[in-house]
């Protein structure tokens, strides 16, 4: 006969309490993460609409940068890491200072407005992060609370400002430790998304949705999508490699953030004016679409990645995924034309695969692929970033990311990405 072991009721009572707890707590951090990420889409998007119309505002890009590193240096932050403090915050306890929110807000701000070569989203992972931290400390949460507190924090400012609840809500508690993830902070991240999602569509946040012609599921179309998966994943590699390496160069040449800055601040403003166009500056939205239509040139990918490691690597601000998505898009154009594929599809195909590539995150990428491109594409979408997260080793955007698990073997490794 089976005995059926019935927990303590006192056991049931502290998980109600506790999921009680995390729907309120998750609710706040929400609203409050959400809440800034609707405004600084709104004031990214102001900037980048002023700095198109008037083109000559580049000319104040290395001013631009001195006025960053001054609000570092005064507010005695020149240290800062971005995103990677956020991660490092969780899994070991690192602090995370409250002024990195109005930080990272305003010095964002200023490299879209002068024509810095950057996206947004990392900028909303450390505002998120840094208030959801703040949020932590206010409720005196113990160390392994607030680290969820920051992962929620992380998904409402990346929703708000990106539109992508599923892929917002998974993608903090994917991206922090490649092969584990910290399921304990699923329903606040999901709860503080949609949230966050909630206060962007009120507010009348656009969240982006591009339609592609997807080929018939057939074996050439596989192995198609397939080789575009894999080659793209090879980009996103040479991408990381040379924005941490661009990095090192920086530090070690220019002591002097100042000098640093003002030097990448140049090499942007006078590359723009010898290639004579605008595309690689700001966060490429409308290059993006050249790419889905097929009018990109075969280089595109690769001039963005310069533009982007000459602005993240001298001290601007800014993200590094929509600049993936950028180089994945044109990369993927440009190839995809010699299979036959339509652009528009390639295009999808390359923005999935470089993103996946750069943050080691597959579901999360599967997950926005379906929030960008529809769900009709599911077997292309999972073909892409299942061979995305094998192709692209152990690099990543993010130094602080740990990858806990082998990609190839069952094995523990627990090391950061390269």
């Amino acid at each position: 006969m089976y005995h059926i072991v019935i927990p303590p009721l006192n056991d049931h009572m502290k998980a109600f309490t506790s999921s009680l707890k995390w729907i309120f707590l998750a609710i706040i951090v929400g609203a409050i993460s959400g809440s800034f990420g609707t405004f600084f889409y709104f004031s990214l998007n102001y900037v980048t609409t002023l700095r198109i119309n008037n083109p000559w505002l580049i000319y104040f890009l290395p001013i631009a940068g001195l006025c960053i590193v001054f609000l570092y240096r005064i507010s005695k932050d020149e240290k800062d890491t971005g995103t990677n403090l956020v991660l490092s915050a969780i899994h070991s306890d690192e602090y995370i200072p409250f002024r990195m929110a109005p930080l990272i807000f305003i010095s964002t701000t200023l490299t879209h407005l002068f024509g810095g070569s950057a996206g947004r989203e990392g900028a909303a992972l450390q505002m998120g992060g840094s208030l959801g931290n703040y949020l932590g400390r206010l409720f005196k949460l113990d160390d392994k609370d607030k680290k969820i507190m920051i992962m929620s924090g992380m998904s409402g400012a990346f929703c708000a400002l990106f539109g992508t609840p599923m892929a917002a809500a998974i993608f903090s508690i994917e991206v922090v430790s490649v092969g584990v993830m910290y399921y304990a902070a699923l329903v606040p991240c999901v709860i503080s998304s949609l949230t966050a999602h909630a206060i962007a569509l009120y507010f009348g946040a656009k969240s982006p949705l591009y339609k592609i012609a997807l080929p018939v599921y057939n074996i050439p179309n596989v192995l198609s999508t397939s080789c575009i998966a894999i080659l793209t994943a090879l980009v996103s590699i040479l991408f990381c490699i040379m924005l941490h390496y661009s990095g090192h160069i920086f530090k070690k040449q220019f002591a002097n953030p100042y000098y640093k800055i003002l030097v990448g601040g140049l090499s942007v403003l006078i590359l723009t004016k010898l290639l004579g166009t605008y595309d690689y500056n700001g966060a490429g939205i409308d290059v993006i679409h050249n790419a889905l239509e097929g009018n990109v040139h075969f280089y595109t990918f690769l001039l963005k990645i310069v533009f982007t490691c000459l602005t993240l690597s001298c001290g601007y601000k800014g993200g590094e995924i929509v600049p993936s998505f950028f180089i994945g898009a044109t990369f993927g154009s440009a190839f995809g034309s010699l299979l036959g594929l339509d652009p528009s599809f390639a295009s999808a195909i390359g923005m999935v695969s470089c993103f996946c590539g750069v943050t080691n995150c597959p579901i999360s990428s599967l997950l926005i692929s379906f929030e960008l491109f529809g769900y009709n594409g599911m077997p292309f979408f999972l073909i892409t970033a299942a061979f995305s997260y094998l192709f692209s080793g152990y690099f990543g955007l993010y130094t602080s990311q740990k990858i806990i698990y082998s990609k190839y073997k069952t094995n523990y490794i627990n090391k950061t990405t390269i």
